[in-house]
């Protein structure tokens, strides 16, 4: 899970369709519409400033949108990053905010009718600040859907945030082209059981002990950044009462026991201390506690010997293992999963997560 280097560029395919960059624009026509606008819906953590302008920068947020009209433009801080664009049943494109760029068109020519649009940011924020700032409409902005009743949140590491999976090959390092939370078991399954969904990862992560760290452990660790709204920025707790999920997800350990250089008690300690802080906000959710799918051998051993023992303790607290990989679905970059691989991945949690919805 080791970043090696980063390389800010265009993702090609999306769920298997391949796609062209959006053109850029900076004289966008229609109307410009705040992006705090009421009518307008999102998933994620964001911090909303006084302008109107929300910041935000965890994978996985996401904007929701309808409007009648023929053409969108989306305004976000210049360098904002990489997003993945749905509208109607057309297919998905990807958008990259390079540092000279701040509003891309989304679409255009399209028949005067009514159009829903989901925005979704496809990699890990925190280098790049990004923020939405307005949405830009040939047309009139009509009031979203609600969102699902469903709620589901996913605490994770790299495998959450997509780390490599547009990638083919596991020698490469990281990049932010190979990117993709959209492609991930987290994205597919929310969006299988229709989920509001909110993501609270980040690549290299742990309970105790962040990738590369002392086996005594680190301080940046989740249970650090989980009252946050973003990461590495202690500007602003979260309100967690904006978001009571009613299924928890969390996949966290791979870095914890990274390099055969760990202590599993530090690791339980730290995990069952966390678990009670989640029970303490979210009295009623319902936490799954996963492996998979870098774990192999005595690591997962050890984790799933915890796990276990942890949801012994708490009757709303569960076990679940997806399949270790084993190279038949490929790996992406850094041995990650592949988008085959985290497909897989879904196919196996959405069924169980199913089971634990009234």
């Amino acid at each position: 899970m080791k970043r090696i280097r980063f390389i800010i560029g265009l993702m090609m395919c999306v769920w298997g369709v391949c796609m062209a960059q959006s053109e850029k624009k900076t004289d966008i026509p229609g109307k410009r519409v705040v992006a705090g606008n009421p009518n307008i819906a999102y998933m994620g953590r964001i911090h909303w400033n006084g302008n109107g302008e929300g910041e935000f920068n965890y994978p996985g947020t996401a904007a929701l949108l309808r409007f009648k009209g023929t053409g969108l433009g989306m305004e976000t801080s210049p360098g904002s990053g990489k997003f993945v664009v749905e509208i109607d049943d057309m297919a998905p494109k990807t958008v990259v905010f390079s540092p000279s760029d701040s509003i891309h068109i989304l679409a255009e020519n399209l028949t005067d009718t009514i159009h829903d649009v989901r925005v979704t940011y496809a990699i890990e924020g925190f280098e790049f600040n990004p923020s939405f700032r307005a949405f830009h409409i040939d047309g009139d902005l009509l009031s979203a859907d609600d969102k699902p009743e469903l709620k589901i949140e996913f605490i994770g590491n790299s495998i959450t945030c997509g780390y490599g999976i547009e990638d083919d090959d596991p020698n490469n390092g990281f990049s932010y082209d190979t990117e993709n939370h959209t492609m991930t078991y987290a994205h597919r399954t929310a969006r299988a059981l229709d989920a509001d969904v909110n993501v609270v990862a980040r690549s290299g992560i742990g309970i105790y002990r962040n990738f590369g760290s002392p086996k005594e452990g680190d301080t940046k660790t989740m249970p650090l950044e989980y009252d946050y709204t973003l990461l590495y920025n202690h500007n602003y707790k979260w309100d967690h009462s904006q978001f009571h999920p009613d299924i928890i997800c969390i996949n966290l350990g791979t870095n914890d026991t990274s390099e055969d250089n760990y202590d599993i008690s530090l690791y339980e300690n730290q995990y069952r201390d966390f678990l009670a802080h989640l029970r303490t906000l979210h009295p009623k959710a319902k936490i799954v506690l996963l492996t998979g799918a870098m774990l192999q051998g005595q690591a997962l051993a050890d984790v799933k010997t915890v796990l276990d023992r942890l949801a012994s303790e708490d009757n709303l607290t569960y076990r679940f293992d997806m399949s270790p990989h084993t190279g038949e679905l490929g790996y992406g970059a850094d041995w990650h999963p592949s988008a085959r691989q985290a497909e897989k991945m879904a196919d196996e949690l959405i069924p169980f997560l199913r089971t634990l919805i009234p």
